[in-house]
């Protein structure tokens, strides 16, 4: 069995504040935070491995993509650290070769209040939407996995995200490790997290797969209200995209990849 393993940061145990996730400028504050998203990549990989996986990609999917510490990762794991550029981003690395996807630490998405980190790709949109239903990084690019023929399987993240999206995908298992209310958020232990990610991605893992791929939607519109005017207005004019009003514009297309593309410029 081959296994598709993406990590963000905002959804693992522990995030709440902003200068917790951002690497670049707070690496201080950010450290034990990459720890606990190791901890439950290894839960995740070690859980797959007893489902009967022989090889495993992890994606890092956070900021400059270089937040785990791959020495602690199991042989038969293969990791993919900062970005090619492809649109799959989040998703990038899975391929038709894959038995099954597995996502972590995922998050709420933009301007939803079941994480006081919700956002979707970038902080400037106040919402997107994608047919209609607010669209997080997880739809996105569990979609993306199932443009590829691999079904998600297990979400882990925050309550919201994960009640949100328990739908999506026909046999997709899901895990809250917490729960945001305004600016704070409550958390199980971090150890009990890294010992149900394990857990979880086991049983989920051990399904009859049969019948967990999502059929994908044939029509796609796809909408993003931007929380600065000018910008909204600048983004209109990326090709297939119209205003709708002063902060929002639209896209209507047939393939996803037209959106998972637009997606790398616009945001």
């Amino acid at each position: 069995m081959k296994v598709f393993i993406t990590c963000d940061i905002e959804g693992i145990t522990t995030t709440t504040r902003w200068d917790e996730v951002d690497i670049t400028n707070h690496a201080d504050k950010t450290q034990y935070h990459a720890d606990q998203m190791t901890r439950e990549v290894v839960a995740a990989c070690e859980g797959a491995i007893a489902a009967g996986a022989t090889y495993i990609l992890v994606n890092d999917a956070h900021d400059w993509g270089t937040n785990i510490d791959v020495t602690k990762l199991p042989d038969c794991c293969e990791v993919i650290r900062s970005w090619s550029g492809h649109p799959y981003d989040m998703a990038d690395g899975c391929d038709s070769s894959f038995d099954a996807a597995v996502f972590l630490g995922c998050h709420a998405p933009a301007g939803h209040p079941g994480n006081p980190l919700s956002h979707t790709m970038t902080r400037n949109p106040f919402w997107m939407k994608l047919n209609g239903v607010s669209c997080s990084e997880f739809y996105l690019y569990s979609y993306a996995c199932a443009c590829e023929g691999v079904p998600t399987v297990f979400l882990q993240g925050d309550r919201a995200l994960c009640e949100m999206s328990k739908d999506l995908h026909p046999k997709l298992q899901t895990l809250a490790v917490k729960e945001g209310k305004g600016a704070y958020t409550k958390s199980i232990a971090p150890s009990l997290a890294v010992r149900l990610t394990g857990e979880g991605v086991m049983n989920a893992l051990k399904q009859d797969l049969s019948g967990a791929l999502c059929t994908l939607p044939k029509h796609y519109v796809f909408e993003v209200c931007y929380k600065e005017h000018p910008q909204a207005l600048k983004m209109s004019y990326f090709p297939g995209f119209e205003a709708v009003d002063a902060h929002t514009i639209r896209l209507e297309t047939d393939d996803l990849f037209d959106i998972l593309t637009a997606c790398k410029f616009i945001l």
